[in-house]
């Protein structure tokens, strides 16, 4: 049984802080369940341009308003709580908050907990 804290991983080296957001990696790749979880926390006023190229990716809004833009489509989604959705074909999209937006986030394969996104908007695959 895997049991974690939420206060044991701020400031620790699983709290990823960038200017668009801020991620609490929980599970991670070394805890071999096949996916990493995560709090994950957009910041009010960004955008931010995301190509999980290597990953897919499950997002359930717990609190705040935002919206995510499918780039293929042009369409565009309202995020609120309790709206979910799963980037299941690698989906490249801008991810806007309108307000501080706490996710919670399912990546397949898993990440290892250092991983920001590149140029690309991609996160590397790591072992």
């Amino acid at each position: 049984m895997i049991v974690k804290q939420l206060s044991d991983i701020i400031g620790s080296q699983h709290d990823i802080d960038t200017p668009n957001w801020r991620s609490y990696r929980l599970l991670l790749k070394k805890d071999n369940l096949g996916f990493s979880l995560h709090h994950t926390i957009i910041k009010k006023g960004t955008e931010t341009y995301i190509w999980y190229k290597n990953h897919l990716e499950a997002v359930y809004c717990i609190k705040g308003v935002g919206e995510i833009e499918f780039i293929a489509t042009g369409e565009i989604f309202p995020i609120k709580e309790g709206t979910l959705y799963a980037l299941d074909k690698h989906d490249e999209h801008y991810l806007r908050a309108t307000t501080d937006m706490h996710m919670v986030c399912v990546f397949n394969p898993p990440l290892v907990g250092d991983e920001i996104h590149d140029e690309n908007g991609v996160y590397p695959l790591k072992d």
